[in-house]
């Protein structure tokens, strides 16, 4: 049985070491994150600081329904608790997602969410959003990159009273730190340019083994025949 030619191995190991990488799969997303098709409206308050609870403007904002979080276009960080997460999207914003069981989601007024991130020296307060009962995303716009993001989210009870209150327990917090949309693009290019030049090999193998199995093989092939004067 004849080897295969050179060129056609080759050609063979540049196919396999320039494939295709396979493709991100986007996240699926796990049993409770998905709001529930009837989910009503999400009120909530942009607090300023040292505010009170009945300060700042009332908004509402309708549940994100379908999100799915695919890389390296985004990344998801959960809490220790498993239930809080932050998708830390490219364009610099982050999806705050958070659930409850029933029976805990029946007994909440109303949630804190509350956004910190660390400097030098000291913790410098971002945002602090007092959201309706009803809520289990929220949407924080416009974060700096590389700087580590402090997030945590406290159920407030139906009744004020310090025994409700510790029921709940602490907060919930989760930490990120947003990726430099520069490393990001160098990566993106560098994967680019490497799978432009495996074409280019793949393409040069070609010609190598299509001109070794036509051209050369004809007058190399059978050196016993000789011409007829």
């Amino acid at each position: 049985m004849r080897a295969p030619p050179l060129p056609l191995l080759l050609l063979l190991l540049l196919l396999a070491a320039c494939g295709p990488p396979p493709c991100a799969a986007a996240a699926p997303t796990p049993p409770g994150w998905e709001p529930a098709a009837d989910a009503p409206w999400c009120p909530y308050k942009v607090l300023p600081e040292d505010a009170e609870a009945g300060a700042g403007r009332l908004c509402f904002r309708s549940p994100v329904r379908g999100f799915r979080c695919q890389e390296p276009g985004c990344a998801v960080h959960t809490a220790a608790g498993h239930s809080l997460r932050a998708s830390v999207l490219r364009n610099r914003s982050v999806l705050v997602q958070w659930r409850l069981p029933p029976a805990r989601a029946r007994r909440v007024r109303a949630f804190m969410l509350d956004c910190s991130w660390r400097g030098a020296y000291t913790r410098f307060p971002c945002e602090r959003v007092l959201l309706g009962a009803s809520c289990r995303d929220y949407l924080l716009p416009d974060v700096h990159e590389g700087v580590r993001y402090h997030l945590c989210l406290q159920p407030l009870p139906l009744h004020a009273e310090h025994a409700a209150a510790e029921a709940f327990g602490p907060a919930e917090c989760v930490e990120f730190v947003a990726e430099p949309a520069g490393m990001r693009d160098i990566v993106v290019a560098m994967t680019a340019v490497g799978g432009s030049i495996c074409v280019m090999l793949v393409v040069i193998c070609l010609l190598v083994a299509y001109i070794t199995e036509n051209l050369m093989h004809p007058a190399f092939g059978r050196p016993g025949l000789r011409r007829q004067p």
